[in-house]
């Protein structure tokens, strides 16, 4: 990696960040990510990449010098756990370790209290700890789960894996979640509408129509959101919304 441009897309690499999804966050085209990597990183927008991927500016402009933040202290004592810093927090680098779940049998005779979901024991879905800190997501409220469908090809194919934010369930329009309905675990396009009605969107909505379920219907379909759907092949984007 002789260049910013080539460590610039082997950290991408590393996060399971795209460079489409890289562009959006930094609020610039794929076209420009793509000139970064074949030129090298501009020097205006270093300092600004390098605190968001968490690494040392000196180090990915040059490849000198310790790789992360409060690297030089720690190098050689040959542990992972080394904090870093990212805007004010503190951070541990390496890879959080993320619960895999699977959908019930649907024979099973399910209790009023139990979820359509279930643990698979003994088995975790790795994803890098400092990516999710810097998302502001909690491992604990964590779950990962088997795609099942087509409905959301080509975005997501039948049996890649999701990663869902159990902490977030306040509904933004056009945000994609994890649901339960009817007893199956669906993944969808949401949006509110008038009355308490919900719209639930596919991605590959030419198969899969657009549903519109009133107030009464999702309360008797027994609807209700599991969380917001963060990661599948790479981490979503999630636009940046004031709460009261």
């Amino acid at each position: 990696m002789n260049t910013s441009g080539d460590r610039l897309r082997a950290l991408l690499r590393e996060c399971h960040l795209s460079a489409t999804d890289f562009a959006a966050n930094r609020k610039v085209t794929p076209q420009h990510v793509n000139n970064w990597f074949k030129r090298g990183i501009p020097l205006a927008r270093l300092d600004e990449v390098a605190e968001l991927l968490t690494v040392n500016a000196r180090w990915l402009k040059t490849g000198e010098g310790p790789k992360h933040p409060s690297e030089s202290a720690n190098e050689n004592h040959g542990g992972d756990s080394v904090h870093l810093h990212h805007q004010g927090r503190g951070l541990m680098r390496g890879d959080a370790e993320i619960l895999l779940y699977k959908e019930r049998d649907p024979n099973h005779q399910r209790q009023p209290d139990e979820e359509v979901i279930v643990p698979v024991p003994g088995k975790k879905i790795r994803l890098p700890q400092y990516i999710l800190q810097a998302m502001n997501i909690d491992m604990v409220n964590t779950f990962c789960v088997p795609m099942t469908g087509r409905n959301m090809a080509d975005k997501i194919q039948d049996g890649s894996l999701i990663g869902v934010d159990r902490s977030q369930t306040r509904l933004i329009d056009g945000e994609m979640y994890a649901v339960e309905h009817s007893g199956m675990l669906r993944i969808a396009y949401l949006y509110r509408r008038p009355a308490g009605g919900l719209r639930l969107r596919s991605h590959n909505h030419h198969e899969y129509p657009d549903e519109y379920l009133n107030a009464k219907q999702l309360e008797q379909q027994q609807l209700r959101i599991l969380g917001w759907v963060f990661w599948w092949s790479t981490f979503n984007r999630r636009q940046e919304t004031p709460f009261p």
